[in-house]
């Protein structure tokens, strides 16, 4: 193997309650998923099929640590979700064999910069700059998925300075997780390490620094993060 020119950037490993870490290969999140929240953005749900962007591994913070309001923004959103690790590879993978590939869950927060996501729509642009940059996958460590109950039944909720912003339940999702990773196996081959942010429900809104953010899903393990 040819020596590289300075050493590879590590990935960002996730812990998880009484096992080993996860390390993070690629985030994909999905857009839309609550329909309440899709309405409060101004946007109908495309039910015929789930719709996807990016993260990269590098934007992942570990809850905990504070998060440093990133640069070019005046509108730093907050967007609560269901994380969802996976642990096998699969391609073209069913809806009733797509839960089997699941190793984890978390809480996680997709960071947005508001004013740069509406920029970019306006002129038919990616998102990348809005959603994908530093510090903007805030992840709780992880849960197995053997220890977790059915997880329709599991509220959401996002506070910040501890009131509550986002509050639901995860059956609101327009599409489930083993819909999701049915879908999204039909666009890649999902391999170990990639994690799936599921969508946010209603009530996105700003943050600015001192605010603290506390995320819960059920009994998995909280999130919080101060913007600093």
């Amino acid at each position: 193997m040819p020596d590289t020119l300075f050493s590879p950037r590590a990935a960002p490993v996730i812990p998880v309650a009484g096992g080993a870490g996860f390390p993070v290969a690629r985030i994909f999140c999905v857009g839309r998923n609550y329909a309440a929240h899709a309405a409060e953005m101004g946007h109908e749900v495309d039910r015929e099929a789930p719709f996807y962007f990016t993260k990269s591994a590098h934007a992942v913070l570990l809850s905990g640590q504070d998060m440093p309001y990133p640069p070019r923004t005046q509108d730093l959103h907050h967007e609560m979700e269901l994380v969802v690790a996976i642990g096998a590879e699969a391609t073209n993978i069913s809806t009733a064999d797509a839960m089997k590939i699941v190793v984890g869950y978390g809480c996680g927060l997709d960071m947005t910069r508001r004013d740069l996501q509406a920029a970019a729509k306006d002129k038919r642009r990616p998102w990348d700059t809005g959603k994908d940059f530093d510090n903007a996958a805030i992840i709780a460590p992880l849960t197995p998925a053997a220890e977790m109950p059915d997880l329709a039944d599991l509220p959401i909720t996002l506070a910040v300075n501890g009131e509550i912003r986002q509050e639901a339940v995860l059956a609101d999702m327009v599409w489930s997780v083993a819909e999701i990773i049915a879908d999204l196996s039909t666009l890649y081959t999902l391999m170990p390490g990639d994690l799936i942010m599921t969508g946010t429900p209603a009530g996105v809104g700003p943050v600015v620094r001192g605010d603290l953010m506390e995320g819960r899903i059920g009994d998995l393990t909280p999130l919080v993060t101060r913007v600093v």
